[in-house]
């Protein structure tokens, strides 16, 4: 049965799953970045973030269906907020993936799936590429359980710990470039 979606954050040329959400013949509409107005959600099945750059209203959450499900390039609670996958390796983190259900907390929402991912095996990594492989790692694991998603028959579980939360304002000066190699950065990085 097709659904009636919103997906918020990235447009079509920044994910495939805006393509294949509407290869399931459901019908998407993609918002970008633009604000969620509680007239936009009227008939709405299902509300997706993924690289969506807006703290979503309360009146927002309150108003939907089923909750809004944020698909979030971290292993939560670990590197909550902005540039999960540079302050999993500077905290050297757990890394990984999560989609979750988004409350009025910060990526503090119940976990509906997540995954852990090793980057052991690259070489010369930068976060550019450790960012593109973990886009990569939540489409997968989204397309996988598509099926418990859009039909919410999975269990989602309680976030128990705070983990860690990080702004874009935390970024360090010395970080000119996202294409520098990681283990050369964490060796000049100064805590």
């Amino acid at each position: 049965m097709k659904k009636k979606i919103i997906f918020l954050g990235y447009r079509s040329n920044k994910t495939k799953l805006i393509k294949f959400l509407r290869s399931k013949k459901n019908i998407v509409k993609v918002f970008g970045n633009k604000d969620l107005k509680k007239n936009d959600i009227k008939n709405v099945d299902l509300i997706i973030s993924f690289g969506y750059r807006k703290i979503i209203k309360e009146k927002i959450l309150e108003s939907t269906k089923r909750p809004i499900l944020n698909l979030h390039i971290s292993y939560l609670p670990f590197n909550r907020g902005s540039h999960p996958v540079f302050w999993s390796f500077v905290r050297n983190s757990p890394k990984g993936v999560s989609i979750h259900e988004i409350n009025k907390k910060i990526d503090m929402g119940n976990i509906v799936l997540r995954k852990k991912i090793s980057f052991k095996r690259y070489f010369n990594l930068t976060f550019k590429k450790a960012h593109e492989i973990s886009i990569n790692e939540i489409e997968k694991l989204f397309i996988k359980n598509y099926k418990k998603i859009i039909n919410k028959s999975y269990i989602a579980k309680k976030i128990r710990s705070k983990g860690t939360l990080h702004r874009s304002s935390d970024l360090p000066k010395n970080l000119k470039s996202w294409n520098i190699n990681i283990s050369d950065f964490l060796n000049n990085y100064k805590r």
